[in-house]
């Protein structure tokens, strides 16, 4: 993907583009996943295993939309940190978070996903929620998830992938590269954005891919699922319960 001359590198330019969204992102990802965002963070937070009272960690945690489904699930006994490095998301996701009945289980960081400030096995599970495609390394991101997760926990990932299906991929695409950076200006009033998103997409690597890297860096038992005809794919690891 081309960086616009103004940034350093990737890592600048998301965090400008996302700097940017914040305030309606929420509202917007609602809209363009046609109200299926939801489903899908469910279910990627019943792939973690996590249970009652357990620890987790959602990398890159924008607003806070998964790190309150996890805080679900881990109850009022639980333990869930949410990190990122964009201060604008960071601030939405307190706000969310401040009307949330769980709020005291949920512990807010700003750091870097290649170089989380954590101690090796802190947390059951790891997530991360439409953003690995946006971080400066991704190997390096799964393998800092990796290993902040206790032995045994799983290493998990949402994101946006490629839908095959015969029909509905080509109506998809017509509408994910024409729609979504329209609907996106109309939102924010910005054009790139919202055009970053269906480039980030389109070189991201396939949900095989993906799955491969995960096993290629030890993770067990490396499967996808996905949803809504392929629109989004989970991805889940286990860390080796010798490591």
């Amino acid at each position: 993907m081309e960086i616009p001359p103004q940034y350093r590198n990737k890592e600048q330019y998301v965090h400008a583009i996302f700097s940017s969204i914040a305030h309606r992102y929420d509202l917007l990802n609602t809209t363009l996943s046609l109200n299926r965002d939801k489903y899908w963070r469910r279910f990627a937070v019943e792939k973690t295993g996590l249970t009652a009272g357990g620890s987790a960690l959602d990398i890159c945690c924008g607003t806070g939309m998964l790190t309150m489904e996890l805080a679900k699930t881990g109850g009022s006994k639980g333990t869930i940190v949410g990190l990122d490095f964009c201060e604008n998301m960071l601030a939405k996701a307190h706000e969310n978070i401040s009307k949330f009945p769980l709020r005291d289980c949920i512990e807010l960081v700003q750091g870097n996903a290649i170089q989380l400030p954590f101690a090796d096995n802190t947390f059951d599970c790891a997530t991360i929620g439409f953003a690995l495609r946006n971080v400066p390394d991704v190997e390096k991101t799964i393998n800092e998830m990796k290993r902040v997760v206790k032995p045994g926990g799983k290493v998990v990932s949402l994101e946006l992938s490629k839908p095959s299906v015969p029909v509905f991929k080509q109506v998809y695409y017509l509408y994910f590269n024409r729609l979504v950076p329209l609907l996106g200006k109309l939102g924010i009033g910005q054009n790139g954005p919202y055009s970053y998103l269906p480039n980030s997409v389109k070189i991201f690597p396939h949900q095989k891919e993906i799955r491969n890297l995960f096993a290629r860096l030890q993770l067990l038992d490396a499967v996808y699922f996905e949803l809504t005809g392929g629109i989004a794919t989970v991805h889940v690891g286990t860390k080796p319960t010798n490591q």
